[in-house]
């Protein structure tokens, strides 16, 4: 079972859990294939990880970053993570983005940190502007793909 701050996730929206970080997809992504991978454990912040959380937390990253890179066709990354109230994060649960990024996505490249600041604070009367739950579970079984573990082979 698996919670990003009080909310819920249903394993049908997870791509990749590992023994201590999960990674799902977003409900209103920043770009095609942004994703989000968190603790398992609900920590606010990321000084609060211990040692291992923070190895899995980023190693989980990486795995997640190359795949969303190769299935979206982008050609570079953004990994984000908001620290804190003040830095912009509004789930009190540690969470790193991972967005796919191509040339032209945002007029001005840094766009990208100012729509990521704000692209969940809407009031949820403007939850029509969310994915469905049947866009979302279509997207990770796609990205679920890549992570399942090949038979070993002698």
């Amino acid at each position: 079972m698996s919670w990003f701050g009080k909310n819920f996730i249903k394993p049908t929206l997870t791509i990749l859990r590992t023994e201590l970080s999960f990674a799902l997809v977003n409900r209103k992504p920043v770009v095609p294939g942004h994703i989000l991978v968190c603790p398992l454990r609900p920590v606010k912040r990321f000084k609060d990880l211990m040692p291992e959380e923070i190895s899995d937390l980023f190693n989980t990253v990486q795995k997640v970053s190359n795949v969303v890179e190769k299935h979206f066709n982008g050609t570079s990354l953004t990994i984000s993570m908001q620290d804190g109230l003040e830095a912009g994060q509004t789930v009190p649960h540690v969470h790193v983005h991972v967005l796919p990024r191509r040339a032209g996505d945002f007029e001005k490249n840094d766009t990208v940190y100012e729509v990521l600041q704000n692209h969940d604070k809407e009031d949820m009367a403007a939850s029509e502007k969310w994915r469905s739950e049947e866009e979302m579970e279509a997207e990770a079984n796609e990205l679920r793909k890549y992570f399942q573990i090949e038979p070993f082979c002698r």
